[in-house]
């Protein structure tokens, strides 16, 4: 078991196919075949179900390829250590979708003018699960929300005293977002519609936005953007939750109701000790930012 190999494990495990896995590494089929076969005997397993030319993972592959893309990440981060001045080499971001939307398309520019060598990776998610695949090495740092009061949350304070760092890099003001017709809301108790509309479990602004409605009797409606929640919301049946910087991207806004709730800090995460010269200057640019 080596780096090849564990390369070429990933990318038939991405490709789900030996032909286009060997096209992209720009190997011979029959080498990426080998060296699938000796990869399984060596560790005793089989990685992949084979139906015709379609190669799909076994339990025990997908077991394997957390560790192999741990292997790969650590090996990439060790070579870029040995230059920390130098911004080449590869960096994985996390984004909660609010802040991919609203906040980093000037700085993501900026940082790819100045640094075109470096081969930028970037993903969405809610923030216990960016959290969780910064700690697991699949990303080198996210931007996930972590307001005070979620410092209580079970887990999410023994998460972060784990080997990770964090700095504040945004200020979002959140809001309760109502239909324009809604008799105007004060306090929870004065809200009248008992469905909220938003993101999976693990999203910091629907949990806000369900602890300010604590006692409130609520059902969910799970939605995969801000377009379905506003969309939902406007028709009259749901509230959601949102910041601002979301709202005022958009061309037209509804007819809604607007209730500040509380200003929520974007902090970026990276794991203690993570310090390669790509990561050091994506940090400096989201400082310098206008």
């Amino acid at each position: 078991m080596d780096l090849s190999s564990l390369e070429i494990f990933r990318c038939v495990a991405e490709e789900q196919s030996v032909t286009r896995a060997a096209a992209r590494l720009q190997r011979v089929q029959s080498n990426v075949t080998t060296r699938i076969r000796q990869l399984e005997e060596d560790l005793g397993a089989a990685l992949f179900l084979r139906d015709g030319k379609r190669m799909t993972l076994t339990d025990q592959g997908r077991e394997f390829l957390r560790y192999a893309e741990q292997l790969l990440a650590l090996a990439s981060e060790a070579r870029q250590s040995l230059h920390p001045h130098s911004a080449t080499g590869s960096l994985r971001l996390g984004s909660m979708e609010a802040s991919a939307a609203s906040r980093l398309p000037e700085p993501l520019a900026r940082f790819h003018r100045a640094y075109p060598e470096v081969e930028l990776h970037m993903t969405t998610g809610h923030s216990q699960k960016l959290l969780g695949e910064v700690l697991n090495r699949q990303l080198d740092c996210a931007l996930i929300a972590h307001p005070d009061i979620l410092r209580a949350e079970p887990g999410f304070e023994a998460k972060l005293e784990r080997g990770l760092r964090a700095e504040p890099v945004f200020r979002e003001e959140l809001l309760l977002v109502l239909p324009g017709n809604h008799p105007p809301v004060h306090r929870p108790e004065d809200v009248q519609i008992r469905t909220l509309v938003g993101f999976t479990r693990g999203c910091t602004y629907r949990q806000l936005a369900e602890s300010w409605l604590k006692g409130t009797p609520l059902a969910v409606q799970e939605v995969g953007s801000y377009h379905g929640i506003l969309a939902c919301v406007n028709a009259g049946s749901c509230i959601g939750a949102l910041p601002r910087s979301v709202l005022e991207l958009q061309r037209e806004t509804p007819d809604l109701q607007l209730v500040p709730l509380m200003e929520v800090d974007t902090l970026l995460i990276w794991r203690d000790g993570y310090a390669t010269g790509a990561f050091q200057r994506w940090r400096e640019t989201l400082e310098a930012r206008p």
